[in-house]
């Protein structure tokens, strides 16, 4: 029979299992050498062979692709953004931006709630009286707040995810604002991507920079306001009460 308190131990070890799983999945893929795999230059010597695999194996390629971009987002692998433009390149706009998009926000969902199981209730103990003059914001106004940081996409993919675990976000509105937040910059990234086969048959890199020109970022932004102004609306409403 386990004693008194070694239950807590054992509450304590389960939550932190998962986060534990992934960092140490991230270590050994760092050790492997395989992030090295996500970059313009494994791109550009490979990608005539995924092409052909993903002809003739259309579905396992795709499940391969999808799989592959949640474990890399789970893990926080560097690089890999560059599999957004490898979506487009192989796949196509519409399919690989819905591709992108569900590996993406499965991969958010799974270190999310690793992160929040580990994190989010030891801070909210430590915590306690921040956490009930916040929690009440974050619950109406967090939606607001993720969906426009996935809208602008210039915060690193990584930092909302374990941002919301933090303050124990709920795990319904994370995923719907992850996935419609990363709708439309994956829309811009997959069609990039689409039009990379002779710029790297060529042995050129993509620029880069057609990401940071206004015609992209300001529609961006634009939907990012959109996003917060239910939140400067639910303000007025308060100070004017």
């Amino acid at each position: 029979m386990p004693d008194g308190p070694e239950l807590p131990r054992q509450d304590l070890m389960k939550r932190w299992l998962p986060l534990l799983a992934l960092m140490l999945l991230l270590l050994l893929a760092l050790a492997m050498g395989w992030h090295r795999h996500l970059s313009w230059a494994s791109l550009r010597a490979n990608h005539a062979a995924l092409a052909s695999l993903t002809m003739q194996y259309p579905l396992f390629a795709a499940l391969a692709f999808m799989g592959v971009y949640a474990g890399a987002v789970a893990m926080a692998v560097p690089g890999a953004g560059v599999l957004g433009f490898a979506g487009g390149l192989l796949f196509g706009i519409v399919l690989g931006s819905v591709l992108t998009v569900l590996g993406a926000t499965a991969g958010a969902a799974v270190l999310f709630l690793a992160a929040r199981g580990a994190l989010a209730e030891h801070l909210a103990r430590r915590f306690a009286p921040l956490a009930a003059r916040l929690r009440p914001g974050l619950e109406r106004n967090g939606f607001s707040y993720l969906l426009a940081l996935r809208l602008v996409g210039l915060v690193p993919f990584v930092l909302p995810n374990l941002a919301a675990a933090l303050v124990g976000m709920r795990l319904a509105p994370f995923v719907t604002a992850t996935f419609i937040g990363l709708i439309p910059s994956t829309l811009v990234i997959t069609g990039i991507g689409s039009g990379l086969r002779d710029i790297l048959a060529a042995g050129q890199e993509p620029r880069l920079s057609l990401l940071l020109t206004p015609a992209v970022l300001l529609p961006l932004l634009g939907m990012a306001v959109l996003a917060l102004l239910p939140v400067a609306w639910r303000h007025w409403k308060a100070d004017n009460a």
